[in-house]
């Protein structure tokens, strides 16, 4: 039906006197972007819309991660602190676990962030502390208090960490002048 008022416009165009046309040609250019440009919209709309569908399905997972972190940390700390204990069985029981989780969690996205040694990046780790060392080169991290996750490409849990720095004297290049006083 559409297409059948359409051509009738088409064909009362065509049978409209000259001069109507070159008057209303500029209403019809004028009509014809707007048209354009309302596709164009309604096409980024779309595009829009799946890709929001696209990001939806893809962190759908996030929450459950997120809380099953502190199950990974205290299944490593229970490891740590038994260390030591007598009780071989249990220990391997949660190594076990932990290995088994960390395979599954894997498989769904969710991947450790490495921070021991690397550069600083403050949009992927969180500086608890910064510790003046001259062994280790700046902003490096020196140590890791809490590990961090990303699940897919997104960090859900930035690992808590410390942080090098020079000391004062080394990072200025001063030369430090010992002054003797008189007695």
């Amino acid at each position: 039906q559409e297409d059948s008022e359409e051509q009738k416009e088409v064909e009362e165009f065509e049978e409209m006197p000259v001069d109507e046309k070159e008057r209303r040609t500029p209403e019809i250019k004028a009509a014809n972007e707007k048209h354009l440009r309302l596709y164009a919209e309604f096409e980024n709309y779309k595009k829009r819309v799946q890709k929001d569908k696209e990001e939806l399905v893809k962190y759908a997972n996030e929450k459950i991660m997120q809380e099953l972190l502190p199950v990974i940390d205290n299944l490593e700390s229970a490891l740590e602190h038994s260390k030591n204990d007598a009780s071989g069985g249990i220990v391997q029981g949660v190594e076990n676990t932990l290995k088994e989780l960390r395979r599954i969690l894997g498989k769904c996205g969710l991947v450790p962030i490495e921070a021991m040694g690397r550069d600083f990046d403050p949009s992927l780790h969180h500086a608890l502390s910064v510790e003046e060392r001259e062994d280790v080169e700046e902003n490096k991290v020196t140590e890791v208090f809490r590990k961090g996750y990303m699940f897919k490409d997104k960090v859900i849990r930035a690992p808590l960490v410390g942080v090098s720095k020079k000391p004062a004297e080394v990072k200025e290049g001063k030369n430090i002048k010992i002054i003797e006083e008189e007695s």
